[in-house]
């Protein structure tokens, strides 16, 4: 590369490339069309695979759902996963009891720990139109938290950090400070045995707005820590002497101070900074741990107990049509958006 704070520039495919301690990240953008009276899409399903519905046909998926697109009953173990929803609606459900509407900016992070199941359903609330766009990111946790209590926790969008840096010229970049720090600011709290929790493992999420000719300058880190820049949407930027067009994964070395320079459209990326755990990594779909003796004993587990069973009537549980955004921890208490 021409510019030695780039270490690699590969496309965006779908999972989106990841580094130690991130395990995994997807990007959903979905243009579902209006409501019918269930929640659903008010559009013919036929010709779609449903329960297993990829396909993106007419800009939308069902994904794994029948009536209502999403993600219903499924467990995890051994890692986190934190949802950032720009757009839409989600419903969630777990097997602790807990239950939320959350979106528009809101985030969630759900440290499964030992085990957990949830439902991540997409409610459609508006008869016209329903645009979805989120992302999850799935961040390991270290042997030592692999096996703790799950905790579900909301990241309400008004309470998330939002910097607007201004360059020289006067134009702006706008970051949310999912996790980390930016410019003096400090992100909310994540969960507390979430490897972000610890300070000096240095993880940073930000979602990022650049508009057109912005500048923004990234700091360096520790020479130990991975950083991703995911540019998924946008013309093009400059990283020092490199032009990088749109739907590009950039991985960056933390020694070298990063300055982006936007383009003529205005450009979004997504920023995925850690210190790796460097231990070792055994994935089965859901379930994470550090050997294959410990996945065997999780999967036996999930099947003995369900990870607690499932409390709810079906398997994809949506919330009333008049519903707020709201978050109900197991147990009891009551947190409105």
């Amino acid at each position: 590369m021409n510019n030695t704070a780039i270490l690699n520039i590969l496309p965006l495919s779908m999972p989106w490339k990841t580094q130690d301690p991130f395990i995994f990240c997807a990007y959903h953008h979905d243009l579902y069309p209006g409501a019918n009276e269930s929640m659903g899409p008010k559009s013919s399903l036929e010709g779609r695979n449903i329960g297993q519905d990829f396909a993106g046909k007419d800009g939308w998926n069902m994904y794994h759902g029948t009536k209502i697109p999403g993600f219903p009953a499924h467990p995890h173990s051994g890692f986190e996963t934190v949802t950032i929803v720009k757009k839409g609606m989600v419903d969630h459900s777990d097997s602790l009891g807990a239950s939320g509407r959350f979106g528009n900016s809101d985030v969630q992070w759900l440290t499964s720990g030992k085990g957990v199941q949830h439902a991540e359903m997409f409610p459609l609330l508006n008869k016209d139109s329903n645009p979805l766009e989120l992302f999850q990111i799935w961040l390991n946790l270290p042997k030592k938290s692999k096996k703790v209590k799950p905790h579900y926790k909301m990241l309400w969008g008004k309470d998330i950090p939002e910097i607007i840096s201004k360059d020289n010229t006067g134009n702006s970049t706008t970051v949310n400070l999912i996790a980390g720090s930016f410019e003096d600011q400090k992100a909310l709290p994540p969960t507390p045995d979430s490897w972000a929790a610890d300070p000096n493992n240095q993880v940073q999420i930000w979602t990022v707005k650049m508009d057109i000719n912005a500048s923004l300058r990234i700091p360096s880190a520790d020479a130990s820590v991975k950083r991703s820049l995911y540019y998924y949407r946008g013309d093009s930027i400059s990283i020092g002497d490199s032009e990088i067009k749109g739907n590009k994964v950039v991985e960056l070395d933390p020694n070298k101070e990063v300055r982006i320079i936007n383009g003529s459209k205005r450009s979004y990326f997504l920023f995925l900074q850690g210190l790796p755990i460097n231990e070792p990594l055994v994935q089965y779909g859901p379930f994470v741990a550090n050997t294959r003796e410990e996945i065997q004993e999780t999967m036996n587990k999930y099947r003995r107990t369900q990870f607690g069973g499932w409390p709810w009537s079906s398997s994809d549980p949506v919330h009333g049509k008049a519903k707020g955004r709201f978050s109900k921890l197991p147990e009891g208490p009551k947190s409105d958006e």
